[in-house]
Parts: C-alpha cells; sequence; structure tokens
C-alpha cells in the first residue's frame, strides 16, 4: 500500500498486530442484553416508528445544487411529514423524528409541531455529514451543535442520535456519552435493546439496533445519475415489514421500523404504512413508543 503523507508505510490488514485489530473490534461493542421481561404495561412486544427528515441535506451533503434534487426534499417537508403526522394521529401512535440540524434551521414550524403532537425529535447530524470522514474534532462541534439546534427550535433537548447514514465513527459514542444522551440507534449488533462498552466497558447507554432489512430506503431509493435503480413495489415491503413485525412479536421483542418522509410521505407508500400499522394493532398487547421512551424503559426495567 503506497506511504501516507507522513511517509510512514501503510500496514495492509493482514499485516496488522493482534493488538491493532482487537483494539479496532473492541472500540464499540454490544453489552449485556436491555431487553426487559416484559414491555411497558405488560406489553408482549414493542414497536418504534422512526422517521429521518433528511429532507434537502441528502443534496446539500455532497455540495450539490441541484433545484431537482433538492425538490425531493423539499416535497418530503411539504407533502410527506404533514401526511405522516396525520396518520400517526388518526392511530394514536407516537414516533421519533430524527433531524438534521440545518434541516430544523430551513423548516423550523415543522419540528414545532412534531413535539407539539407528542413525537420526539432526535439528533441526526448537522447537514447529513459522513461521521467516519470528519476530524474528531470536528465532529464533535457539529453533534453537539446540532442538539443545541434542535433544542432551540423545539424547546426540547434530544436525548438520543441516529448517525447519518449510521455512519458511526470510533469517536461517536465517547462523544455522545460526554453529552449524556440516553440511547443511540445507529448500530446493528442485535435485534433487541442492548448496552453498548466502549473499550470493554460498560457506557450506561442504550443501542435500539437498526437493520437495513427495516429500512424503506433500500427499498425505495433511486438516483437517476446511478445505473442502478433499486425499486420495490409497497405490497413487497408490507410484507418484508409484516413479516420482521410477527418475528419480534413471538420473541417478545422490539420491532423498530426507520422511513423516510421523502420516500414513505408518497401516496401508496403510506398506504403501506397504514395498513402495517393496522395489522400491528390488531395484534394485543403491542406498545408503540418513542425511541427515547424505550430507551428509558430498558433502563429503569432491564432484567
Amino acid at each position: 500500500m503506497p506511504d501516507d503523507q507522513t511517509g510512514t508505510p501503510q500496514e495492509e490488514p493482514w499485516q496488522w498486530a493482534e493488538e491493532k485489530w482487537r483494539g479496532i473490534v473492541n472500540k464499540v461493542r454490544a453489552g449485556r442484553s436491555l431487553k426487559p421481561a416484559q414491555w411497558k404495561g405488560g406489553a408482549k412486544a414493542c414497536v418504534a416508528l422512526s422517521f429521518d427528515s433528511d429532507h434537502e441535506s441528502s443534496t446539500l451533503r455532497f455540495g450539490q445544487n441541484s433545484p431537482g434534487k433538492l425538490s425531493q426534499g423539499e416535497y418530503a417537508a411539504r407533502v410527506g411529514v404533514p401526511r405522516i403526522l396525520k396518520l400517526l394521529e388518526r392511530h394514536d401512535i407516537k414516533a421519533s423524528f430524527f433531524v438534521p440540524a440545518v434541516v430544523a434551521m430551513i423548516h423550523p414550524d415543522e419540528q414545532r409541531a412534531v413535539v407539539e403532537q407528542g413525537h420526539e425529535v432526535g439528533i441526526h447530524g448537522w447537514i447529513h455529514e459522513f461521521n467516519s470522514t470528519l476530524p474528531p474534532a470536528d465532529e464533535r462541534d457539529l453533534q453537539m451543535r446540532s442538539a443545541d439546534v434542535l433544542e432551540k427550535i423545539t424547546g426540547v433537548r434530544p436525548v438520543g442520535i441516529r448517525t447519518p447514514s449510521w455512519d458511526f465513527s470510533p469517536e461517536t459514542l465517547s462523544i455522545s456519552r460526554e453529552m449524556g444522551l440516553i440511547y443511540d440507534s445507529s448500530l446493528m449488533a442485535d435485534d433487541d435493546p442492548y448496552e453498548i462498552l466502549e473499550d470493554g466497558e460498560p457506557t450506561g447507554m442504550v443501542e435500539l439496533p437498526v437493520e437495513w432489512i427495516k429500512d424503506d430506503a433500500v427499498y425505495f431509493n433511486m438516483d437517476r445519475m446511478s445505473s442502478l435503480r433499486p425499486y420495490t413495489p409497497p405490497s413487497a415491503v408490507l410484507e418484508i415489514f409484516r413479516s420482521e413485525f410477527d418475528e419480534a412479536y413471538k420473541d417478545d421483542g422490539l420491532f423498530l421500523l426507520t422511513m423516510h418522509p421523502h420516500f414513505t410521505g408518497h401516496r401508496s407508500r403510506l398506504a403501506m404504512l397504514d395498513e402495517l400499522i393496522g395489522h400491528m394493532k390488531g395484534h394485543p398487547d403491542v406498545w408503540f413508543a418513542t425511541h427515547a421512551e424505550v430507551a428509558q424503559y430498558c433502563l429503569e426495567n432491564a432484567e
């Protein structure tokens, strides 16, 4: 491998000493399960719906200025979020919205409406940046400023984070701990909540794990400049999400779903979500909660 800018030869991974690869692996790991014996109110399963309100930041983070691409993000704010809020209100369900600070500043009234209706607003970066590409000092500054912006706009200090694109750097956890956040929702080491370890030590911080299987973007995203244009019909996505919920219900577990207003906010896809919620509500003893509520309950009731 070519030398880096310091002139130091770069080792290939197969040349690493055990100490190096163990240090990388053990930096952030899954600790004890935080799955409670039963969910709030004696519920058998927990459902945590979330929406990543990326909006215009999906374009801005690449330094792009195309009005066409920006309009897709504008659709999310103009049409998608209002539709989603109406659906949640009709079903009497509270959800979590993860919002980049720049998006919150572009659409402050949207964030206020989300909080006023009882939903949660969580940290989702500054401009949907990739944490793993940032110098540690910049990542820290952006994450802290993002929390300040969300608190200023909504009047509520965020207690949790979902890193943009689930891009979790080796420094992300220590920054979140410094901020006093109670949970993260960006990692994938389990189906159910667990405590995060840092360098082998318990942190007291809850991980509410995500998974690409339970994310609308992998099924609905479309980039006109790419040769790959994945598209899955809502009926097939409904089948996948419904099966994931059914298995979580059998396991007395957590069903956490990640969605995006510029994808799921469209008519046919919102109809799919409506049907999915109806299916889940058709099961007895299901607790629908925000991520903050789930994390706090797990901290207080884990076995």
